[in-house]
């Protein structure tokens, strides 16, 4: 039977007997007074909100003050809960942008809880007993790494970008092939952050085809950088060309332009083994004479969000006294993760160490196993699943050699009784979130971007999405 709403108002509890019900009073101790009042103030307000649009319908006496206390637990689920939570990526791509790219090696982990936990020589020279400079970390490894004379590292490489651009180039002309002009995560293009860094693009040759005279003829008085950019994200092919890297240094040498090679996603691993040779590694470009380099952290180096800047002290310096550099830098946090990921590259132990170089080396066969071993533990008999494990390539992903995959072997579902779309939101929605795609009519997991330690929740979550008890 339903009521008025004059009637259903006054069943409504008051919010100091709400606060004395034993279920309230426990969220009270979990947090404190102050914040369990605004969520109860809240939840009345809402709810006196649906009772005036309508919402009564239905409702009877007893249901108000259950109603309430439910949507008081659940109000305070909604704020006291982390909404940004670990998911388990199955989908095959390493560099997954939706899902924060590069995973942390466990040594980077340890880092950060050991130099955040308390304080740290962040800006103190400890050999001096002087203050001291955040840039010394991180320059210290990369010089060694890929044999720079000077490192910089700011937020991300779209910062990067734009602090050498407005250092070098302000109110001066960039040169950039139009093939180069290209946009990167979150519609962000090349021109709108050469346009906000105050410097001006001059576009030269065409789509596909640039040559080195294009470069040359666009050279004037009010020209300052020639910039190269790696295309990481695409590729032309056909009727394509190029200036050769030791032909556009020339020219600047020339010239006496500086000369900028924007390179993505900073690979430090040899990928020829895995038939891509077309990815470009800071150390090969610095050694060839490209005097300024920039790249990502979190993408194939597999460190913290970052954009790093190379090269030689000459441009160094002036970038690093801009005042934008103090704006663009990064935190205690992201130096302490990169510190550890060149660590490992400088022992030479990222295979091991380094979360996406270890899952890049990963064999076919291993994956296979691990694939296997999951499978043999579901009951499916009598649950109309068809299961196989079938050949497939995972995705390096982050922008980063689209046209290649690496050769993997995949867990392939298909159910009789349960739909594609029902299989994956039960996967998504349970707890870790697991996170797999959808393909020729299956349901794929790929375990190359799985840790071994989580095959075991690839497994409850299997057995949730079967309805069968874990």
């Amino acid at each position: 039977m339903s009521q008025t709403i004059n009637q259903l108002r006054r069943n409504i509890p008051s919010v100091d007997k709400l606060l004395e019900v034993p279920a309230v009073l426990n969220l009270t101790a979990q947090t404190s007074r102050p914040f369990v009042l605004s969520l109860i103030r809240k939840v009345l307000s809402r709810f006196r909100q649906e009772i005036a649009n309508g919402v009564e319908k239905g409702l009877h006496n007893l249901d108000v003050s259950e109603i309430v206390l439910r949507q008081i637990q659940l109000e305070y689920q909604q704020w006291t809960e982390p909404t940004l939570k670990k998911v388990i990526n199955a989908t095959g791509v390493l560099l997954h942008t939706n899902l924060g790219r590069a995973p942390l090696s466990r040594i980077a982990i340890e880092r950060i809880t050991e130099v955040t936990a308390g304080y740290s020589n962040l800006e103190f020279d400890l050999e001096q007993g002087t203050r001291g400079k955040r840039d010394v970390f991180a320059d210290r490894w990369l010089r060694e790494i890929v044999g720079c004379e000077r490192a910089l590292v700011v937020n991300n490489n779209a910062a990067a970008l734009l602090l050498i651009l407005n250092t070098l180039a302000e109110n001066g002309e960039v040169l950039v092939s139009r093939g180069e002009l290209i946009e990167i995560g979150d519609s962000f293009r090349i021109p709108d952050i050469m346009r906000k860094s105050g410097g001006i693009l001059r576009e030269v040759g065409t789509t596909n085809k640039t040559r080195l005279s294009d470069y040359a003829d666009a050279i004037t008085e009010r020209t300052r950088l020639i910039l190269r950019v790696h295309p990481s994200n695409f590729r032309i092919v056909g009727f394509t060309s190029r200036p050769a890297l030791e032909e556009l240094l020339e020219l600047c040498n020339e010239k006496s332009l500086p000369f900028l090679e924007d390179l993505g996603s900073g690979c430090l691993i040899d990928l020829k083994p895995f038939g891509i040779d077309d990815e470009p590694d800071p150390k090969t470009s610095l050694k060839a004479g490209v005097p300024l380099v920039c790249f990502s952290g979190d993408k194939l180096l597999g460190g913290p969000q970052a954009g790093i800047i190379a090269g030689r002290t000459r441009w160094i310096q002036p970038i690093r006294r801009n005042p934008l550099f103090r704006a663009l830098r990064v935190d205690k946090l992201t130096l302490a993760v990169l510190e550890s990921t060149l660590i490992s590259y400088l022992k030479q132990r990222e295979a091991d160490e380094v979360p996406v170089a270890r899952m890049i080396h990963e064999s076919p066969h291993a994956i296979e196993e691990r694939a296997r071993s999951i499978l043999s533990q579901l009951p499916m008999n009598s649950l109309s699943l068809e299961t196989k494990i079938i050949d497939g390539l995972s995705r390096i992903g982050g922008g980063s050699t689209p046209q290649h995959g690496i050769p993997t072997r995949i867990i392939s579902l298909a159910s009789s009784h349960m739909s594609l779309n029902t299989m994956e939101s039960r996967l998504r929605k349970g707890t870790p979130p697991i996170l797999a795609r959808l393909d020729n009519d299956r349901l794929l997991l790929d375990l190359r971007t799985v840790f071994p330690e989580d095959d075991v929740h690839i497994l409850a979550g299997l057995k949730r999405m079967l309805d069968v008890s874990t």
